[in-house]
């Protein structure tokens, strides 16, 4: 179902690199914006080499502030989710502080968008991790963690939030990315940790049966990629659908910032 096109480990010495937790392709493929569990966001272009990832460069790294301008610090800077609307807005989802904010890249100042309680949530850590925006503009997020064997998608449209449907629970896999194709099909990035390393899969879903049908299109085994957090779905000059895929090495010397490609076959 899927084929591996790029397999890139990404290097670089400033000392807030890292931690990479959501990511946007632009439709060329040639650029990205990611954003760091510490805060930042960073805007990069992309080298190829045919449809090989060759090297990132970042053009535009900026800390995300307040609304007064002040630089986030802890606990507010725990950023996972991010999606930018066709209008080029910046919804920026965060963890602990569980919040989503709209994101000027120029000066990093966010604005509220929408704000949560920690009892809307299983846990610290088990917020939105998952923003994307739907074909005609609705902004949905899904948390990492929920009760039952359903995980909530929350649409957000014209100052309404709702639960659009719920996403079956397959196995111990957990939802840390989101992304949809230009056919309205959303891309689910999952994740689980075991002994060995951490294991990746990626489903596609149907949102508009009455029970939301998935395909998986790849599980990986233990420490086949590191720690992928984040996905971005965007269709390159063949008309191909291709995942672009990050991780998030924990600010670990261990672990690898990866920049993960593959092109959708069936």
């Amino acid at each position: 179902m899927l084929h591996l096109e790029a397999e890139f480990t990404w290097h670089n010495s400033a000392s807030w690199f890292g931690g990479l937790s959501g990511i946007e392709v632009s439709p060329d493929g040639q650029h990205m914006t990611v954003i760091t569990d510490r805060g930042r966001v960073l805007q990069a272009t992309l080298q190829r080499d045919g449809r090989v990832v060759t090297a990132a460069k970042i053009t535009h790294s900026v800390a995300m502030r307040d609304e007064a301008g002040k630089i986030l610090r802890k606990p507010f800077i725990d950023a996972e989710g991010l999606a930018i609307a066709p209008d080029g807005q910046h919804y920026v989802s965060f963890e602990g502080q569980h919040r989503i904010v709209t994101v000027d890249l120029q000066n990093g100042v966010t604005t509220p968008f929408a704000a949560f309680s920690p009892s809307d949530f299983q846990g610290e850590n088990s917020g939105f991790e998952a923003l994307a925006i739907g074909p005609n503009g609705t902004l949905f997020a899904i948390p990492e963690q929920a009760k039952g064997d359903y995980f909530p998608l929350f649409a957000f449209k014209d100052g309404q939030q709702t639960i659009a449907a719920q996403i079956p629970r397959n196995g111990p896999f957990l939802p840390v990315g989101a992304d949809f194709d230009g056919s309205g099909r959303l891309y689910l990035l999952e994740r689980t940790v075991t002994p060995l390393g951490f294991r990746t899969r990626i489903r596609r879903i149907d949102l508009d049966a009455a029970t939301p049908h998935s395909v998986t299109l790849i599980q990986t085994l233990p420490a086949r990629f590191d720690n992928l957090e984040a996905i971005s779905v965007w269709e390159d000059a063949s008309g191909r659908t291709r995942l672009t895929l990050v991780s998030d090495d924990n600010f670990m010397p261990f672990q690898n910032t990866q920049i993960i490609e593959f092109s959708v076959i069936d």
